[in-house]
């Protein structure tokens, strides 16, 4: 009973409260350069208010998770720095594109926050995320709005009113019989089409990253990058097509001819590997809700391609020393005797 007690009133961070934390460090540091370039790029109005706020949200955040880090006597990650963005380069994406960006990367935020939010345990860390889940819902109203108001917002697929409710009766609804496949569902056209957006923010990112580097190496991880999101955007269009769905617009057009990079090659390196990671996070989740074989089956396939690609990011990381290390568990073979 008092190892019990002990175990209950015990205040110290959990290993998932520590990684949600010191990966939300990382990625806010990130978030901060590029809120800084495009402050110092943007012309519209609206779009320069809707990132000063986001600029304003990642320093608060990070400010707290300095204070919840440092009250642990955790060494703070290094992450990015101001060094990782040169303000005086010239636009490498359009306005309209750091518009769609922003409101992409808020939807993997609310996902990342929900889900650090139901892995904490403590109540301040239950509070931060809380608020930070708040403050993200309110950047989601904001994007949408503008995106809405200028017209340029693509909502997903629309659907007939069914009459009546119905349950599924036959195999076939599953499994594909004698080659005849039946229509996709909400669920289904839902998920494609938008995975298929945030694919496409993807590949309008690297699009722009590949174009600017210098590093051979990081080079050509974005071009495979490019060539597997232009298959993964290919498939998963042509399904919706197929059903005589609409499918999202490329943003290709919206990176603009600039050859100076906006931020370093460790910086570009880490956003698209982190853009590959969410990919099989979302391909995952779509996966989970289908229940046609076709889309199960390619939703596992981009997953295994992105995991192969993840692999060579990770090797390039390491070998440029860029990754840093996450707290680990301690080794109780090595630790000194008393």
């Amino acid at each position: 009973m008092e190892v019990t007690n002990l175990t209950m009133n015990d205040d110290r961070l959990t290993s998932s409260e520590i990684t949600n934390l010191w990966i939300q460090y990382i990625r806010e540091t990130m978030a901060i350069c590029i809120s800084n370039y495009v402050l110092a790029t943007v012309k519209d109005s609206e779009i320069r208010t809707l990132f000063k706020f986001c600029l304003e949200l990642s320093e608060k955040h990070l400010e707290v998770l300095k204070k919840f880090l440092n009250k642990e006597n955790f060494p703070l990650p290094i992450g990015f720095t101001d060094k990782d963005v040169n303000l005086e380069a010239p636009p490498l994406f359009t306005d309209l594109f750091w518009l769609q960006y922003i409101h992409t990367m808020t939807t993997h935020g609310l996902s990342g926050y929900s889900m650090s939010f139901s892995s904490s345990v403590r109540k301040d860390i239950r509070n931060h995320y809380y608020q930070c889940n708040i403050d993200t819902m309110e950047v989601y109203n904001q994007s949408i709005d503008i995106l809405l108001s200028k017209g340029i917002y693509e909502r997903d697929p629309y659907f007939s009113t069914p009459q009546n409710p119905g349950f599924i009766t036959e195999l076939g609804y599953a499994i594909d019989v004698l080659g005849k496949k039946r229509h996709l569902n909400t669920m289904e056209a839902g998920n494609i089409y938008i995975n298929l957006r945030k694919s496409i923010v993807a590949k309008g990112i690297i699009l722009g990253f590949q174009q600017v580097t210098k590093d051979k190496k990081i080079r050509k991880f974005m071009e495979d990058g490019l060539s597997l999101l232009n298959k993964h955007i290919g498939i998963f269009s042509s399904i919706l097509h197929e059903e005589n769905l609409h499918s999202p617009r490329l943003l290709d057009t919206h990176v603009t001819d600039s050859k100076m990079a906006p931020f370093s090659d460790k910086l570009m390196l880490f956003h698209a590997g982190f853009m590959f990671n969410l990919g099989m996070v979302y391909y995952s989740n779509a996966m989970a809700v289908s229940m046609r074989v076709d889309v199960i089956t390619h939703c596992e396939s981009s997953i295994l391609r992105d995991l192969k690609l993840t692999t060579s990011w990770g090797n390039i990381m390491i070998k440029k020393g860029w990754i840093e290390k996450p707290p680990q568990a301690n080794d109780r073979k090595k630790l000194p005797d008393e």
